[in-house]
């Protein structure tokens, strides 16, 4: 005879055993966490922390720096302490590891504040990072990282004064970066004007390079 009151079917899958983190998941995530103290540290001025998530010959290219990272490190503060106001925001990753090598790509906004022909304003440039990362004394380190600069766009911080720009000089920048070129050429810095964009040689030229050297070729010059 059933019984009087039986139990009503769980609708809770049967408990599993939680099955332990593959070791290319657990290297994407490592190397994540490099990317995401890159922005904190760097933009909070955390120099000391820092420099630790550089490779011994790590490299910095930017628009107006390109270099070895304890020079970058040392400019930035050089900026940081004359009032340059250049900070980064992360979106999501997409990183491939093949052994001790991994290539980054990281969605990303660089912001930079400052005077435009006598307006203060904001120039946000969105792209990626595409970072080249190894394994170095057991810790992932980036060891050289290069910025796709995709589009950006100027914000007057009083949107009811508009900086008159100079359209000769503003067109005679990359189409991807031209207005971030346009502030930091006119604070004195020297912008690198073939950089990679979201199209054309220079970042098809990348995502070769980076092929190569996760197949174990090698990485050469900056």
């Amino acid at each position: 005879m059933p019984p009087l009151n039986p139990e009503p079917p769980s609708r809770l899958p049967p408990a599993t055993e939680e099955l332990p983190m593959s070791n290319t998941l657990q290297d994407e995530l490592l190397i994540r966490r490099l990317i995401e103290r890159w922005a904190v540290w760097r933009d909070a001025g955390d120099w000391e922390r820092f420099a630790t998530v550089w490779h011994p010959q790590g490299v910095m290219m930017a628009t107006w720096f390109q270099g070895p990272y304890a020079d970058f490190i040392r400019v930035t503060r050089e900026g940081w302490d004359r009032g340059v106001s250049i900070l980064h925001f992360l979106g999501g990753s997409a990183i491939d590891v093949v052994g001790d090598r991994a290539i980054a790509q990281t969605k990303m906004t660089i912001s930079q504040r400052g005077l435009v022909e006598g307006v203060p304003c904001d120039i946000v440039c969105t792209g990626r990072f595409y970072d080249f990362v190894v394994r170095h004394v057991d810790d992932w380190k980036l060891l050289h990282r290069q910025p796709i600069y995709e589009k950006d766009r100027i914000d007057p911080l009083d949107p009811a004064v508009v900086p008159r720009l100079d359209a000769a000089r503003l067109a005679s920048f990359p189409e991807g970066y031209r207005h971030l070129a346009y502030i930091q050429t006119g604070i004195g810095y020297q912008v690198k004007l073939d950089m990679p964009m979201l199209k054309g040689p220079q970042v098809a030229a990348l995502y070769e390079r980076g092929a190569r050297w996760l197949a174990g070729g090698e990485l050469h010059g900056i």
